[in-house]
């Protein structure tokens, strides 16, 4: 039979596909391999009428064979072939989809199940091969076909021999160049890894040599009692490189009107090396009918809760012509929103039956959570903030913000915090004082982006959260703000003159009613904290900038500790050393609140003029 041309159309479709469509040039076996189930899945729904079959679907098997010396690949079938008719149609036409009509044909029966949807997977093999040849004998014909072409110049049609039903696609392999080592191609180590990545869940057998490289049936389809839990930790170790056991395995199958799936989820332990870096690749792998359609798809979980693993298995998504990217579509969406409110289900079940288990979790992925809660402006924090644990003064351990809630006393109006760089820290500091004299919880915030966390939620349960550094704490009696304020107005003139002294360094000189022990503290004005100007100094240092971003400090002073006797005696006497008492007071505020002083040498310099 002579050439035959494809039409012009689909020569451009052709370089477009081989050239464009595809990012990996290893898919073609995906492809290939799904074209021969699909045509396996005919024939064994044909058998479910025609008893001539003969045929049961465990007698199905795909093989594949390389030849170095000859530099072929082959994949072999015993599905339902095609005549020279349908060679023409399904191969000489490119994006006619034997496979898609076939499905409209049957109505999309229970029992069958078609991968191939547009008709171009097929011609992925000229990205490899320089020749491809198909030979094919249908069902029900003694006539065999060969489909010959070496590209977009055509192909040829003619009468060959087969002696069973199925076909077989024969690819010749490129010579190797400077930009591809096609050769690879034909190595079983190599076409091994392709198909356990890609095609692992075909559900017939895949024969490289004499072995059977597939699994055939994924776990995740599997009944309960045929996957133990120890399945399927053993198989998250080995899918996702852990070498510990997950906290917890999540099984879904999800039946409905607009989209079904299969999922299993796991949440780990520990974050991998790479988490907190921008080489780790979240996202969970999309499977359909057994072919892997993504390695890494990140639209099924919201970024809070990206360090779960897993895969997800519908045959109900809407495929983009390379079968390697997903159409947005309400589906995907719909999965995404039942998996999201899954994940969130387990952890909570987590945190409550299985404490421990969670806390390690949490100090893996707590900051992903935060995280969460402050992106998207907040938009993620009512369905995380029942996850989020915070360190108890009075508990010495991490507990949650139901946990502190439900321990209150009926007379406390606050969730009290305190923010530092470490617990131990935090605990010292001269502000958490009144706070733990009045019986009061106080949580440890000590990661950098807590205090926005916090100010995000704003309130829980009705009870607002309020910094130790506020003015007002809520555990004054008013007779005491009376008698620190009548303090404050007679001493108004020593403070003005210590704020005069202090320059632009500090906001307000002030009395404080909070103060037991101390001397000093340093608290702020406005919206920005002492540790938000931390956080954002540290910043501006690491993108080589100088801090920008100051709060407005405040110096506060206990006026019954007796270094503010000391102050008030040397200011009716001696105002040059009051104003070095001032700097130095100013200067061990610093000191408890972490910050750097300015000129250390002149610091040292001080006390010893004071002494």
């Amino acid at each position: 039979m002579a050439k035959k041309q494809f039409k012009a159309e689909s020569k451009r479709l052709m370089d477009l596909m081989i050239n464009s469509i595809y990012t990996h040039k290893e898919i073609f076996l995906r492809e290939i391999i799904s074209n021969a189930s699909d045509a396996m899945d005919k024939l064994a729904y044909l058998s479910l009428t025609d008893h001539k079959v003969g045929m049961n679907r465990e007698d199905f098997k795909i093989t594949v064979t390389a030849d170095k010396d000859a530099r072929t690949l082959s994949v072999a079938d015993n599905g339902i072939g095609m005549t020279a008719e349908e060679l023409q149609t399904n191969l000489g036409t490119i994006a006619r989809s034997g496979s898609r009509q076939f499905k409209a044909d049957m109505e999309q029966s229970d029992d069958i199940d078609i991968i191939g949807q547009f008709g171009v997977g097929f011609y992925s093999a000229f990205m490899v091969a320089d020749k491809v040849t198909v030979i094919s004998k249908a069902y029900g014909e003694e006539q065999a076909n060969r489909w010959e072409s070496s590209g977009a110049d055509g192909y040829s049609i003619t009468p060959c021999e087969r002696e069973t039903v199925g076909t077989e696609i024969i690819m010749e392999i490129k010579p190797d160049n400077e930009d591809e080592d096609y050769s690879t191609y034909l190595e079983d180590d190599t076409l091994g890894r392709i198909i356990k990545r890609y095609s692992d869940y075909i559900r017939y057998p895949i024969v490289l040599g004499e072995e059977t490289v597939n699994s055939m049936i994924p776990l995740w389809q599997r009944a309960k009692s045929e996957a133990s839990d120890e399945d399927c930790f053993q198989f998250y170790k080995e899918k996702f490189y852990d070498m510990q056991d997950p906290a917890s395995v999540l099984r879904v199958s999800a039946e409905g009107t607009s989209v079904s799936y299969r999922a299993m989820l796991f949440i780990p332990q520990n974050a991998p090396f790479n988490y907190y870096s921008k080489d780790f690749e979240p996202g969970l792998q999309l499977y359909t009918s057994g072919v892997m359609i993504m390695e890494h798809c990140k639209e099924l979980l919201p970024d809070c809760f990206r360090f779960v693993r897993g895969v997800v298995d519908s045959q109900d998504l809407s495929l983009n012509i390379s079968r390697e990217l997903l159409q947005h579509d309400r589906q995907l969406k719909t999965i995404a929103a039942s998996l999201e409110k899954k994940i969130k289900g387990e952890l909570k079940r987590l945190m409550k039956d299985e404490p421990e288990t969670y806390e390690t979790v949490y100090k893996s992925f707590g900051l992903q959570l935060k995280y969460g809660v402050i992106n998207e402006y907040g938009a993620k924090k009512e369905l995380l903030q029942d996850l989020l644990m915070f360190y108890s003064e009075k508990e010495q351990k991490l507990i949650s913000l139901k946990a502190y809630r439900d321990a209150m006393a009926p007379d406390q109006e606050y969730i009290y915090y305190a923010s530092g760089e470490s617990v131990e820290k935090i605990t010292r500091l001269p502000q958490v004082e009144p706070v733990r004299d009045a019986g009061f919880d106080v949580l440890c915030l000590t990661d950098d982006v807590d205090e926005f966390v916090v100010q995000m939620i704003h309130t829980f349960e009705e009870k607002p959260f309020k910094s130790v550094n506020e003015e007002d704490l809520g555990l004054e009696t008013d007779a005491q703000k009376e008698e620190t304020g009548k303090l404050q107005e007679e001493n108004q003139t020593l403070l003005d003159f210590a704020k005069e002294a202090l320059g632009d360094d500090v906001k307000a000189v002030r009395l404080s009613g909070r103060l037991k022990t101390h001397p000093v503290c340093l608290t702020t004005e406005g919206e920005i904290t002492l540790e938000m100007e931390k956080y954002f100094a540290s910043v501006s240092r690491s993108q080589g900038e100088a801090p920008t971003i100051k709060a407005d400090r405040v110096l506060e002073l206990n006026p019954n500790h007796h270094a503010f006797e000391t102050l008030r005696d040397a200011y009716s006497t001696d105002q040059e050393r009051a104003k070095k008492l001032t700097q130095l007071l100013y200067n061990e505020a610093l000191l408890i609140a972490d910050l750097p002083i300015a000129d250390p040498s002149g610091f040292t310099e001080l006390i010893w003029a004071l002494m």
